[in-house]
């Protein structure tokens, strides 16, 4: 049994699998798995990935299904003791894998979280979200649990790839990645760090995500279209869990302001379909137990949002209503 399973799912990444699979394999900690979903890529990706001649590398070849359901086929086989996620655009630095596991190792934490920097055409920046610098130094080199985080929940980042999970802490709470959407990161994030017991922070970039056009939060198109179903999962996690009181004020404002964004920002041709689905679900929390906290917890801005989209009958009744 490996230590570490990497979960590494592409799709069409023939220009960028290379350096991600390279930056695996040269790891000065080598008992891992590498396990690679090509998911039904129609680009080169296939041809780089069957020129390497490694051992560790698992493949798993599969028609499209998406990011969420890539991962889940890995996570279905994965031996490790631990897991860590990779994108096919993204790398880890040299020593990733020795830093994250001797941490977990030395704590026996669920999750363990590390930073991020970020790579845009040559030039490396960092950022206060990936840095975990919403974690004051109390939080340092000790062991902690999710409901310290309480008032500061919703600023963390939600990224798998910034984590490292003990596989059998997700195989218990047979934790999975929502299928056929995209932001598939944030409801496995939530559901996992709410049923964790152990967390831990390792404050060293072991993760370089690159920014390029084709990143998923680069462009505000289509795919920005799914905050509505993913906010819907992630409402189901908290009242399932039993922790949606204990986080409700936060929880709602952060379910209105993903797709508030996303209608502000989305192209123009995407507009009217997202602002259906954001009105088919409003429609629904109507009918439910829960509009009453909307309308009550919400902030002002937030709550015009939501009660304007109840009020219009169409996209462009709503643009007459809620100008800002």
């Amino acid at each position: 049994m490996s230590r570490i399973s990497v979960v590494l799912p592409v799709f069409n990444g023939g220009r960028y699998i290379r350096k991600a699979i390279d930056s695996v394999l040269s790891q000065s900690f080598d008992d891992f798995e590498l396990i690679i979903v090509n998911d039904g890529s129609t680009d080169n990706t296939l041809d780089i990935i069957s020129g390497f001649d490694d051992e560790r590398i698992i493949l798993i070849n599969q028609e499209n299904r998406g990011p969420g359901a890539a991962r889940n086929s890995a996570l279905e086989i994965a031996k490790g003791e631990y897991v860590m996620f990779l994108d096919c655009d993204d790398w880890f630095c040299e020593d990733a894998f020795e830093t994250a596991y001797n941490e977990v190792a030395k704590n026996d934490t669920d999750i363990t979280i590390f930073q991020i920097i970020k790579y845009d055409s040559g030039t490396y920046s960092e950022n206060d979200w990936f840095n975990l610098n919403n974690f004051d130094r109390n939080f340092d080199d000790r062991v902690f649990n999710p409901h310290e985080c309480r008032d500061f929940l919703f600023d963390i980042s939600v990224s798998a790839c910034q984590k490292i999970f003990k596989r059998q802490f997700i195989d218990k709470i047979d934790a999975r990645f929502p299928k056929g959407i995209y932001f598939e990161d944030m409801p496995f994030f939530f559901y996992t760090f709410l049923n964790a017991e152990r967390i831990s922070l390792i404050r060293k970039h072991l993760y370089v995500r690159q920014k390029h056009p084709g990143s998923i939060t680069e462009s505000v198109d289509s795919k920005f279209l799914d905050t509505v179903p993913a906010g819907q999962i992630l409402m189901d996690i908290f009242i399932e869990s039993g922790f949606y009181d204990m986080y409700r004020f936060d929880l709602l404002a952060f379910k209105v302001n993903g797709p508030r964004y996303a209608l502000m920002g989305i192209e123009d041709k995407y507009k009217e379909e997202l602002y259906w689905l954001i009105k088919d679900d409003y429609e629904e929390i109507r009918k439910t137990q829960y509009y009453g906290d909307y309308l009550e917890d919400l902030g002002p801005v937030k709550r015009k949002f939501f009660t304007d989209i109840l009020k219009s009958d169409d996209y462009n009744e709503f643009m007459t209503l809620n100008r800002e």
